[in-house]
């Protein structure tokens, strides 16, 4: 009975993403926040496809997080997050998750990212995940997080967790791939749990608010 309670007066958000994979990842970082609701896109029958045409991490989030709060009447959070190679000028930055176009799958994107970095050595293929989240209601933004973990791109994919890019991007203090982690491990130290941690930090005075 307390759990029915509980979730009756819960904050409903929507986590804003296709992606299955980073929706659980995100879903088991953020499950022991009291006060809110978990929900995916799935849960809202025909919703709208949001664009990410903005410039930056910050930009496809806002617009995700403020289309989707709108479209389902309630608050949604958003995260747009890529790989930023320092070699390759930035690449692939916010085209990450389609990099080599619109049937973009993750192999090809790493065979892609792989043969761009062939013959530079380890020096300088170092890199970055960003993830930026945002958190919306249908009538404003409420804030923007980031977070960022550093690392080297190694050349052949190592692991077989994870998602996108984590077979081929280095954590020197772990001396393992993302890929090759624990998803214990993994959701403590990467880009979108550095994210998350400052999420939960300025949603919990937000839900006592409303």
């Amino acid at each position: 009975m307390t759990s029915i309670v509980n979730e009756i007066h819960a904050k409903t958000v929507v986590i804003a993403t296709q992606n299955e994979k980073k929706k659980k990842e995100i879903a088991e970082i953020l499950k022991n926040i009291p006060g809110i609701l978990l929900r995916g896109v799935e849960d809202f029958p025909f919703l709208p496809e949001v664009e990410e045409d903005g410039n930056s991490f910050r930009e496809n989030a806002i617009k995700k997080a403020a289309t989707i709060a709108r479209a389902c009447n309630t608050w949604a959070m958003a995260d747009d997050s890529g790989l930023e190679i320092d070699a390759l000028n930035g690449r692939p930055g916010i085209y990450s998750c389609r990099y080599t176009g619109p049937n973009a799958t993750d192999e090809k994107n790493i065979e892609k990212v792989l043969s761009e970095l062939r013959g530079v050595p380890k020096e300088r293929r170092t890199a970055r995940f960003i993830c930026s989240i945002a958190l919306a209601s249908p009538y404003e933004l409420f804030f923007v997080v980031e977070g960022r973990c550093e690392g080297f791109i190694i050349e052949e994919p190592r692991g077989k967790g994870g998602f996108g890019y984590d077979p081929i991007f280095y954590v020197p203090d772990y001396n393992h791939t993302f890929a090759e982690l624990n998803p214990l491990t993994k959701n403590s130290i990467s880009h979108r749990a550095k994210a998350l941690d400052q999420f939960k930090e300025q949603i919990i005075p937000l839900i006592r608010r409303f």
